[in-house]
């Protein structure tokens, strides 16, 4: 049994019929040669794009000089009436400066400062899942983003998903999920940031409705944090931590950014890789079984989860499979030259784990699912 995987579309398909398949489906709107290419040239009225799967290209755009190859705004700009200007759409000096000031608060043993509130968070999640045991189908993704939500609230504010302010963006955010388009208007067809974006109003009021929930968790702590009050969580340490170099802390609304993107990307990502995760089980027993096994000897101590290694090379395959962000799109500021091509300044350059994770060059078995591959040359050396 192969685990599923969107069809490709014809190699050669009108603008309109393209602009089609990429709102019904990203992935069912890509040619089945990017499985196998280094680099794909696509061309529209408006830009031109680069699809990158090199590796020695993808080390240059992110590695290498990667203030030469920022973030496009044609993606951010959808993107921007829920996240304003956090770390995952800035670029060059605010970035760097949101950077130096969040990043001291996963440095180190953070993780396993906050593994008793993951803890509690699973073990929610194992008590609202008894039910499962039924025999029947159930739809996982719901539970995986209550639990992923769920640990996001007790690691970040140190409140679980019942909380009144918690539950209430959860169930907003759920609401948001519904009504954001894949792309904005603005990922077709350029323009300055002031240009109109046509969002639907649901998108809108739901992204608005987000940002004040979180505006208050955000006040509520900076009291706290003022009259010594402030429980030791994520939270407290990114506010309370300056920029080294001007020694600033984040504003209330700059806050607000972060913790945004805080909750969309560590949410939606890590629900997503989980979800896929048991339905991949659910199709391989054999390693549900097995790694049933190995959690048997999990226990509230962090150490024992450096033994889990059969449930990390699942992750890992999972993650290979099915990874949680298929795509990202840099933006050239000048002239390049890839694989002897060049490429013009303001391209598009797309970077695929979705491609990448499965191409057929450097990965044998691209499409199976095989968890012992990270034991082997092929795993290592990927």
């Amino acid at each position: 049994m192969m685990p599923p995987k969107p069809s490709s579309r014809p190699e050669k398909v009108t603008l309109w019929r393209y602009l089609k398949l990429f709102r019904q489906d990203i992935l069912s709107a890509q040619p089945a040669k990017l499985y196998r290419a280094w680099m794909a040239e696509f061309r529209t009225p408006f830009f031109r794009s680069y699809m990158v799967n090199d590796p020695n290209l993808i080390h240059r755009v992110l590695k290498e000089r990667p203030d030469d190859f920022p973030k496009s705004d044609r993606i951010g700009a959808g993107l921007r009436p829920l996240l304003g200007d956090s770390v995952f759409l800035t670029n060059g000096e605010t970035w760097k400066r949101q950077r130096r000031i969040i990043d001291p608060s996963f440095e180190g043993g953070r993780l396993r400062e906050t593994f008793p509130a993951m803890w509690a968070a699973g073990e929610a999640a194992v008590v609202r899942m008894k039910g499962f045991a039924d025999g029947q189908p159930h739809d996982i993704e719901p539970e995986t983003s209550h639990a992923a939500a769920d640990v996001i609230f007790r690691t970040l504010f140190s409140i679980p998903i019942e909380d009144e302010i918690a539950t209430r963006v959860f169930d907003e955010f759920r609401s948001y999920q519904r009504t954001q388009l894949i792309l904005n208007l603005a990922a077709f067809i350029p323009g300055p940031r002031w240009m109109p974006r046509f969002f639907k109003s649901e998108t809108k009021q739901t992204a608005k409705a987000i940002r004040a929930l979180i505006t208050d968790l955000t006040q509520q702590r900076l009291q706290a944090i003022k009259t010594g009050d402030a429980p030791d969580d994520l939270a407290t340490k990114i506010m309370t931590t300056a920029d080294p170099q001007t020694g600033e802390t984040f504003t209330v609304e700059e806050m607000v950014d972060q913790v945004a993107i805080f909750f969309l990307a560590g949410h939606e990502t890590s629900a997503s890789a989980l979800a896929w995760t048991l339905y991949l089980l659910a199709l391989y027993p054999e390693w549900q079984d097995a790694l049933a096994q190995e959690a048997d000897t999990l226990t509230a101590e962090f150490s024992s989860v450096s033994k889990l290694r059969k449930t990390r090379d699942v992750f890992r395959e999972a993650l290979r499979l099915y990874p949680p962000v298929p795509m990202m799109v840099r933006e050239t500021t000048c002239p390049e030259n890839f694989r002897h091509r060049d490429v013009p300044k303001g391209a598009q350059v797309v970077l695929s784990p979705w491609h990448l994770h499965r191409h057929e060059r450097l990965w044998d078995n691209p499409d199976g699912f095989d968890p012992t591959r990270w034991a082997t040359e092929n795993g290592i050396s990927v």
